[in-house]
């Protein structure tokens, strides 16, 4: 699933300075932060990490203080590391104690898909519905499996009034807000493919749930190499990816 190697080495000397309180510099970084030091070019926490379940808590629960529909809409601090809530169209959001965006991961229900409905074999893998819980099953499983290489993911529930549209300073994503005919809160945002009013995210009324997931530091943070994955497949019904 991720094509990509960390060639990352943390330093031991972050135990070597003892600050007035008794704690090292490091033990004052902020989770996110640590969860990135912690990565290196085998797995991207090890397998008694402390920091991971404190990431998840962090995730489904920290303060969401801005949106959108790409990283220039977000503040300023938070356009440096990424998580994820993700569609489609990857709605962009911030955390008040993480330095970077996420992306949330709607679930089916959204788009009037449950969780348990299979796609109809007749479909193209493009045409089906990207669904949270998947999001979520991989990587438990990776865990499970002792991989460790799909970064942290948590279910979440997000109110899509307080939460995306109240806050957004993104003029095209707030004009994509909608009220359904069943009078729940919509948004369809911006993208290449899905983004209209029949492929909108719907909440109940304007709640909405998904995953929130983070991903890893930026390249020029944490350089690393990129192979193209065995298993791509293209978006067109008649080509093979090259």
């Amino acid at each position: 699933m991720w094509g990509w190697l960390l060639d990352c080495r943390v330093s031991s000397s972050k135990a070597e300075m003892v600050l007035p309180t008794g704690k090292t510099p490091y033990d004052t970084y902020p989770t996110w932060l640590r969860f990135h030091i912690g990565i290196n070019r085998y797995e991207l926490y090890s397998q008694q990490d402390p920091i991971t379940p404190m990431l998840l808590e962090e995730l489904a629960t920290q303060k969401i203080i801005g949106s959108g529909t790409n990283l220039a809409c977000l503040p300023t601090h938070a356009r440096r590391v990424y998580v994820a809530f993700c569609p489609s169209f990857c709605v962009c959001l911030s955390l008040s104690s993480f330095s970077f965006p996420l992306f949330f991961c709607p679930g089916p229900d959204s788009y009037l898909q449950t969780r348990d409905q299979e796609t109809p074999a007749d479909f193209f893998y493009f045409s089906d519905f990207e669904r949270h819980n998947a999001e979520i099953a991989a990587f438990h499983l990776d865990r499970i499996l002792d991989f460790r290489r799909i970064p942290p993911v948590a279910g979440r529930l997000v109110n899509i009034t307080k939460e995306i549209r109240d806050i957004t300073t993104d003029k095209k994503l707030a004009r994509t807000f909608f009220i359904s005919p069943a009078s729940n809160v919509c948004f369809f945002g911006e993208c290449s493919y899905y983004c209209s009013t029949e492929h909108a995210l719907c909440g109940k009324p304007d709640q909405l749930e998904g995953s929130m997931a983070a991903l890893l530091p930026d390249k020029e943070l944490a350089k690393r190499h990129s192979w193209r994955s065995p298993w791509r497949r293209s978006y067109h019904k008649s080509k093979k990816a090259e």
